[in-house]
């Protein structure tokens, strides 16, 4: 195996749920070396709700990283935490800022502590701004960029996604920004420097048109459901199965071909459904025939027909689908690993995929405290004696 294009780079993962651990995650899985920091007797939340368990989730969102324990509450653990910071090309964290500046772990602090490591501030709304000591989660991140108010049907209450999408939207960004910034520092003698990544921009950042149409035309994005008012047919069907299949037919040519497909050529000869615009108009009518097509066919042939035609269509998978779904495996965006406690594992490989330098996954989400010798003698140089004696004290 070739050389991971982040070895040599050391993160010290100070942070809990989601986005922020998920970020050293990425990191790891390109050969970081990324030691997670945990609440001694507890751990991490998603090891599970039982303490110190390890969880599925755990063995894929820990992987390749070491964990040590460490009690930050205390001011001898946070000592620790400041000797340790010093050592590391980057520190990523999410603690509110007035528990990180009563802590002592703020950016002006860790900067001025160690300038050449680059410190990752993933907040609920960032370093600065009227709402900067408030907490978030996905859930409220969602809630404040306006992503949950698109979401779901015109006619119903608004509804989140149904995966943590703002949190691995935020860790993609964060990962991004830590490489950009180790760019800057190795290659400019930048130095390292504090990246403020509020959680609720990265669900900002995928709202498409939606303020610049504001600011021009005054137009609030309203929930649509499945459909698009500008693009016909763009939405999703049942199937003769009692399954769905999403279909996107909403050019001129494609939708030439879906109507032959149909077996009724002449709609994309139709004043009615001939041009964009005039499906637009007339969508009601258009989705009738569409569904009355769809309900006589399965969803697996819908797919195909449409697929073997050029037309992108997919049956809406969960989980149990994407499982054994042959695609997923061949291309390798799900790989099986074999974990201590749960056997062979089926888990997200390590994304995107790199021809020269592809991620790794060199081990499954630690025990608890596994790695604290390790860690604590060999980049602390700190004794038997002295470990022991933090241990019994409840500081690691």
């Amino acid at each position: 195996m070739s050389t991971l294009p982040l070895a040599g780079i050391r993160v010290l993962d100070l942070s809990t749920v989601l986005a922020a651990p998920v970020t050293a995650t990425f990191l790891g899985d390109f050969g970081a070396e990324v030691i997670k920091v945990e609440e001694p007797g507890t751990g991490d939340f998603t090891r599970g709700t039982a303490a110190g368990t390890r969880s599925p989730y755990w063995a894929q969102e820990a992987r390749n990283k070491k964990s040590i324990t460490l009690d930050l509450r205390t001011e001898a653990g946070r000592r620790i935490a400041r000797k340790l910071i010093p050592h590391f090309d980057v520190v990523i964290t999410n603690y509110r800022p007035p528990t990180l500046k009563r802590w002592g772990l703020d950016a002006e602090t860790l900067h001025e502590l160690s300038p050449h490591t680059v410190l990752v501030y993933v907040t609920g709304y960032g370093l600065t701004g009227p709402y900067s000591d408030r907490g978030s989660f996905d859930r409220i991140a969602s809630a404040f960029a306006g992503l949950t108010y698109v979401t779901g049907d015109e006619d119903r209450p608004p509804v989140r996604s149904g995966y943590s999408t703002i949190d691995y939207m935020a860790a993609y960004l964060g990962a991004f920004s830590v490489v950009t910034a180790l760019y800057h520092r190795d290659t400019a003698d930048g130095g390292g420097q504090v990246i403020d990544l509020a959680l609720y921009e990265a669900g900002f950042r995928a709202s498409e048109d939606a303020l610049t149409t504001y600011a021009t035309t005054g137009r609030v994005r309203e929930r649509l459901g499945n459909r698009n008012p500008q693009i016909v047919p763009a939405s999703d069907f049942t199937t003769r199965d009692g399954r769905r299949v999403s279909i996107h037919a909403g050019t001129d040519a494609l939708f030439g071909r879906f109507a032959t497909v149909m077996g009724r050529p002449e709609l994309a000869e139709s004043p009615r459904y001939a041009t964009r615009a005039a499906r637009a108009e007339h969508a009601g009518d258009l989705y009738a025939t569409i569904a009355d097509w769809t309900a006589g066919l399965d969803a697996d042939d819908v797919t195909k027909l449409l697929s073997a035609a050029g037309i992108p269509a997919s049956p809406l998978m969960s989980i149990a689908d994407i499982a054994e779904d042959p695609h997923y495996r061949e291309r390798g965006t799900l790989v099986t690993v074999e974990d201590p406690d749960f056997g062979e594992l089926p888990m997200v490989s390590p994304l995107p995929r790199m021809s020269t330098t592809p991620g790794s996954i060199r081990s499954t989400g630690p025990a608890l405290g596994a790695h604290n010798a390790e860690v604590y003698r060999g980049v602390l140089g700190l004794g038997p004696d002295e470990l022991a004696a933090l241990a019994a004290d409840g500081v690691i």
